[in-house]
């Protein structure tokens, strides 16, 4: 690839949407038509480039985020495909901090689903400027204008479309480009590489016109010199609308809209052209910011070679045993054997290889500078979220917040063999992915694993088997509850014995009051050093956050507490070990005389289902003690939006294929703690 030393040439840009609505298939020929593949690869034959892992290929569904790059016309696109299947967010998260722009695929039949409403909020938390394309035109029930109204009502976006689709269903024959006023066709013949713009057909003159007037209605409400010239009625140049489009883009006043069939091979590259023109370069974003690790001064960095090292590790992948970092520089370069600072370690490391990544294959390089996204190998300590600077100019980059999981397995090995690989797969396995958690249960000695949904755990052991011949037994999946607080309490301790020769002593009372929910645990002590040297009160935290931890009623962790250090007394005898123990004791008794109660993890589910199968999806949903929340009908589909406890949602994908003869879909997430 012939490396862009200009910046304002770089694309940055992630593709994301619904599972299914055909985000990859975009990708692939993205790919296809700027010659980085040679033949289209089909999702359904799993064979798409984006989609390498073995479990991604078997169920035809993203599971990882793939980062690749093409060039196009003048500039360098930076792509990463990101799944659309709510249990693997994290990897939309993480891309959607390194990107500077996106693109929303919707499908012309679903319009506005709720994955694509979950990855549209994701990216309104990161300010990234988008553009919608309106995908599978050629489907029937596909229905443009009724997508992008969606998107103007479900996601509060100001949807512009720039074109039209030439008829829809098995008459789609191409689309209306409303900048340009020209019809563009594919040649099929030439699986859509060869595209012809003419003038438009007299039967689609009409409808061209009056959208074209209502672009030019839109675009003058974001901008006043197209505003005075619209008033007055003068003529609005092709180059001054689509600067006024990029400007408004960028600015995320509006979406600008696409549409076409990626599997039929139509819209692609007026697409491509789309993403030059109106998304932004990394000059056209805000610069970076970041803290000094000692002064907490706020720090900003330009997108210059030049500049101070400034990159953000976003991802990190275990591939054939050795660990790869994904890097978004914001400023400065790397160079092939330097040496990085990661001031969270505080410790230099050493960059043995830098990579240009096209899905899992991959070409190396001498050099990377702001703005490249890349793939580095020779990171042994630093993680995903994690800084990389020079250490004349440390700053810490925004770390990145993940859920906590709320669905875990028990898990163990089947053969000897088995054990000895199981803890370094799972190493590996937590390494790459910061939402699945791994403790072992001391009484059982089996090993837990905690996620995001069934599929997340599913795909983990499915892993574990093909890519490292791990073999373990699973146990039925486990809900992880939390345990509440729902009185005040007061508890007390004294630590005196003797260990190894050597005598300790602590004196610690405490109380604990309920907190509202969401609040955390917060500790306070009001004891003066004549009660308990300052020195020690770290020690009594953690005894009692440790304490906490390990719960009362059921053994999950406690939640929303305050807790207060009222009294206590120390000796020469005291240490750090008797008052983290004492604390931990103290805490124990005020739990004794306190009214707890159990909180479990409740679920948004949001099922499609034909409206022949509504009642039998319905009384289902009754049955696991949810809460029907709306019904909507669209397109002889119901989407029925529910509230359900996670416990009762087990087995929920077969119970529902069985109850629409394998034509309803749900989607689950996160939605709260409630009371049990």
């Amino acid at each position: 690839m012939s490396k862009k030393k200009n910046i304002s040439q770089f694309r940055n840009i992630g593709i994301m949407a619904h599972i299914d609505a055909g985000k990859t298939t975009v990708t692939e020929r993205i790919l296809y038509y700027t010659g980085k593949s040679y033949k289209i690869g089909e999702v359904h034959d799993g064979e798409a480039v984006m989609d390498w892992m073995q479990d991604e290929q078997d169920r035809g569904i993203t599971i990882t985020s793939a980062v690749t790059a093409c060039e196009w016309h003048n500039s360098l696109i930076q792509i990463i495909d990101t799944p659309g299947h709510v249990d693997f967010t994290v990897e939309v998260e993480r891309a959607l901090r390194v990107l500077d722009g996106a693109i929303g695929v919707f499908c012309a039949v679903g319009g506005v689903e709720p994955q694509s409403e979950t990855v549209w909020r994701q990216a309104d938390r990161y300010s990234v400027p988008r553009m919608a394309f309106i995908n599978k035109m050629d489907r029937t029930g596909a229905d443009f204008f009724s997508a992008v109204s969606a998107i103007k009502e479900k996601l509060g976006a100001n949807p512009v479309m720039l074109q039209l689709p030439m008829g829809s269903e098995d008459k789609f024959a191409g689309v209306i480009d409303l900048v340009n006023m020209k019809q563009i066709t594919w040649d099929d013949e030439t699986k859509g590489a060869e595209y012809s713009k003419d003038d438009i057909a007299p039967e689609f003159e009409e409808i061209a016109y009056e959208y074209r007037e209502k672009l030019l209605e839109a675009i003058s409400e974001v901008n006043d010199e197209i505003m005075e010239k619209y008033l007055s009625e003068e003529d609005i140049l092709v180059g001054e609308l689509i600067k006024a489009i990029r400007t408004a883009s960028i600015s995320r006043q509006i979406v600008p809209v696409f549409c076409g069939s990626a599997l039929k091979n139509k819209g692609i590259q007026p697409l491509l052209d789309g993403i030059e023109l109106y998304l932004p370069s990394p000059l056209d974003i805000p610069p970076i910011k970041g803290v000094h690790p000692e002064t907490d001064e706020e720090l900003e960095f330009l997108p210059q070679k030049n500049g101070p090292l400034a990159a953000l590790i976003f991802k990190v992948s275990m591939i054939e045993g050795r660990k790869l970092s994904f890097v978004r520089i914001y400023s400065g370069k790397l160079e092939t054997g330097s040496e990085v600072f990661n001031p969270l370690l505080k410790k230099k490391e050493k960059l043995s290889r830098i990579l240009q990544m096209h899905a899992n294959k991959r070409e190396r390089l001498k050099e990377a500078t702001a703005g490249d996204i890349i793939g580095i190998v020779g990171l042994k300590d630093s993680g995903t979220g994690d800084t990389l600077c020079s250490q004349d100019t440390p700053v810490f980059l925004e770390k990145m917040e993940y859920e906590n999981p709320v669905i875990s397995i028990a898990i163990e090995p089947k053969t000897h063999a088995d054990q000895e690989k199981l803890d370094d797969v799972l190493e590996k396995f937590t390494i790459e992915d910061p939402t699945l958690k791994v403790n072992k249960d001391e009484e059982t000695g089996q090993t837990i694993l905690s996620g995001m949904g069934e599929l997340h755990l599913e795909i983990i052991i499915s892993r574990m088997l093909k890519e490292f011949k791990t073999n373990v037994n699973v146990g039925n999946p486990q809900v992880v509850y939390r345990e509440i607080l729902t009185s005040k309490a007061r508890g007390s301790a004294v630590f005196e014995r003797e260990i190894s020769g050597k005598a300790h002593f602590a004196s610690i009372s405490i109380s604990l009051k309920p907190l509202k929910r969401g609040d955390g645990i917060v500790f306070n002590s009001k004891v003066g050093n004549d009660l308990i040297p300052e020195q020690y009160i770290p020690a009594i935290e953690n005894g009692i956050r440790e304490s906490l931890e390990g719960g009362y009623l059921k053994g999950y962790p406690l939640v929303d507490i305050a807790i207060v250090v009222e009294d206590g007394k120390f000796d020469e005898r005291s240490s750090e070990l008797a008052f983290s123990v004492c604390a931990s004791m103290a805490c124990k008794d005020a739990l004794e005389n306190a009214s707890l109660a159990l909180l479990e993890p409740i679920m948004e589910v949001e099922v499609f289902v034909p409206d022949t199968y509504m009642g039998d999806a319905i009384s289902d949903l009754n049955a696991r003690g949810g809460k029907i929340e709306s019904i909507n009908p669209k397109a002889g589909i119901q989407i029925v939006k529910a509230v359900v406890p996670l416990a009762k949602m087990f087995g929920y994908s077969t119970a529902l294929r069985s109850a629409s003869q394998g034509r309803g879909t749900f989607s689950m997430q996160f939605s709260r703690f409630d009371k049990v």
